[in-house]
């Protein structure tokens, strides 16, 4: 499973019953249920039929997440779940968890889905069965809320990138809405007055990246012209390329243009063909971005660092941390460049 993805076949997964409802129904702690599934430790036989009679009444059935590790035993991986990892944000995370962990003496196995709540529960699942001592979660689905029996049977587990969904853990998260107000700051410092964003689609983070944006122009210029908005469906290179070729030639056009997403950068440049009167920041790094004939300002969203915060604190919780859930956000770097100044006709 290291190194390659986990999907969920095309089949619809629908929510069960967990061993929190058997714990509820039958009047009983979470590790009694467990010791019950599993077969571990004694347990007085009126309580076990209590637990087996609630099992039995709400339908519940054991699966690999019950069936964890065995007395005695120690996982040495992580699980980390992740986005496309083409995308070069996500590569740069997931590096960054395997040197931290590797450093550490775990090794990790990585489970590669995109935005698909379905298949995103399928691979921790997966992950889990695997026995990892700890499991590292890029999250695009918006509950989670199914872990918190694995939690509560002492699994670690850490948000990366995009917050906790429907429970509380930890979380290492970029500053989104910080960062893009300070890029659009930017851009308005150089003298733009037209700034369009492009959108990318996502649960969270674009959607700060958006309020950054907005709180910027308002304050700067007193409204926002909602034309200059674009808010992609889905979210590719060639999706943004069309937004932007749309934006161009619009009779007002923009003067300069907020980036949210490093694809969305892409697309923008292909559709700028060549022109260098646009003013960009984009939001997250480019390969050779500062090699372009007008190199592009960007938002360093710092995966190294997202990645390597994200396993140290999952080490604190598996050497014992018992503190409340922590909230690690990350502050991107502005990187300043000729894209994000005006140009001489």
């Amino acid at each position: 499973m290291a190194g390659g993805g986990v999907t969920d076949g095309g089949m619809t997964r629908v929510a069960r019953p967990t061993m929190n409802d058997v714990a509820r129904l039958a009047g009983v702690s979470l590790k009694t249920v467990s010791r019950v599934v599993n077969g571990e430790g004694y347990i007085a036989s009126a309580t076990a039929a209590r637990v087996e009679a609630a099992i039995a009444q709400i339908g519940y059935r054991r699966n690999e997440i019950a069936r964890r590790m065995r007395p005695g035993q120690e996982s040495t991986d992580l699980g980390l779940l992740i986005g496309d990892l083409r995308n070069p944000f996500f590569g740069g995370v997931a590096a960054a968890v395997i040197a931290a962990a590797h450093a550490g003496g775990y090794g990790v196995m990585i489970a590669s889905v995109d935005e698909d709540p379905t298949a995103e529960r399928h691979a921790v699942e997966g992950l889990i069965s695997r026995q990892v001592a700890g499991l590292l979660l890029v999250a695009g689905g918006e509950d989670f809320g199914f872990l918190a029996d694995e939690i509560g049977l002492g699994t670690p587990v850490v948000f990366l990138d995009r917050p906790a969904a429907g429970l509380e853990a930890d979380e290492v998260v970029l500053a989104n809405e910080a960062g893009a107000r300070e890029g659009t700051e930017h851009l308005l410092a150089g003298g733009f007055t037209r700034i369009a964003i492009i959108v990318a689609a996502s649960r969270h983070s674009t959607g700060e990246r958006l309020r950054g944006y907005r709180n910027a122009i308002s304050a700067a210029l007193g409204e926002v012209d909602e034309s200059l908005i674009v808010q992609l469906d889905k979210g590719s290179a060639e999706e943004a390329e069309a937004a932007a070729r749309t934006l161009l030639a619009a009779p007002n056009p923009p003067d300069a243009v907020f980036a949210t997403t490093g694809f969305v950068t892409l697309g923008l440049l292909r559709a700028l063909d060549g022109r260098t009167d646009i003013g960009i920041v984009g939001f997250d790094d480019l390969p050779l971005a500062d090699m372009l004939p007008v190199p592009v300002t960007v938002l360093s969203s710092e995966p190294t660092e997202l990645g390597t915060l994200g396993v140290r604190t999952l080490f604190d919780r598996i050497d014992g941390d018992t503190t409340p859930p922590r909230h690690h956000e990350i502050q991107p770097r502005l990187v300043v460049r000729s894209s994000g100044r005006p140009r001489s006709p």
